[in-house]
């Protein structure tokens, strides 16, 4: 796909970031952080390890059909995958998030992105994860990047004495991405990473965007507000990999 969007270098890339002084930075986590699709890849892993019952693994299933089809959205199913946990104890679900994380998600942080991360983290930026991904996963996976749980957004339900229902707390997606930030204050980040359409809320706020292995959609938003980006090299031989090439 032949664009005008610039396609920054590693150096390129870290010297735009680092260069720019940022105070508060902001990262979407699966395709951006890492690879992949961690929140229903933990989905289809926990109904296999009988976290919940059959019927619950039939209807989930049943929902995420229709949202490949359209007729659910973004927001309703990522929702849904974390309401289908109601009744168990939180402290299952996070041990359960450890496990996948571990086995599934450490070995596809992006090491540029980690590189990155730890740069800002060493210069005293603020750092923060927005993502429609179950708060267990999300948490987790960026534990060891130096974002605490604290400063994770991402799809949650209320907890009553230690059990999750299916009350939901927020599911950040689209504009609930910005709109998840500025509940915290954050109504202009100094910086933004994201790799999807879902993305562009956020991204659109930020003082500097950063697209990170853009899907063809966010892409061809980038090319129409001029904004760059970046693919780390992980991300490069997956999407050969899947066209074929």
């Amino acid at each position: 796909m032949q664009t005008d969007v610039p396609r920054w270098t590693l150096g390129e890339f870290e010297k735009l970031v680092l260069g720019s002084a940022p105070l508060v930075a902001v990262f979407d986590c699966d395709g951006t952080l890492w690879g992949g699709d961690s929140g229903y890849g933990f989905m289809m892993w926990s109904l296999e390890q009988g976290l919940v019952s059959r019927s619950t693994s039939d209807w989930i299933d049943t929902r995420y059909r229709g949202y490949l089809g359209g007729s659910v959205s973004e927001a309703q199913i990522c929702g849904e995958m974390v309401q289908i946990y109601a009744g168990l104890r939180e402290e299952e679900l996070q041990i359960a998030a450890a496990r996948y994380v571990s086995r599934f998600v450490r070995d596809r942080i992006f090491p540029e992105m980690e590189s990155l991360v730890a740069a800002l983290h060493a210069q005293g930026v603020e750092l923060w994860a927005v993502s429609s991904t179950n708060k267990w996963v999300v948490t987790e996976g960026v534990r060891e990047l130096g974002i605490p749980g604290s400063r994770v957004l991402a799809a949650e339900v209320v907890i009553e004495q230690s059990v999750i229902t299916s009350k939901l707390v927020d599911v950040p997606t689209d504009e609930g991405k910005a709109a998840a930030l500025r509940r915290v204050g954050i109504s202009r980040p100094d910086a933004v990473f994201g790799n999807s359409i879902h993305d562009l809320a956020m991204l659109e706020i930020a003082a500097h965007a950063y697209p990170i292995n853009p899907s063809p959609a966010l892409l061809e938003a980038a090319m129409q507000r001029s904004w760059g980006y970046f693919v780390p090299a992980a991300a490069e031989v997956t999407d050969a990999t899947a066209s074929g090439e």
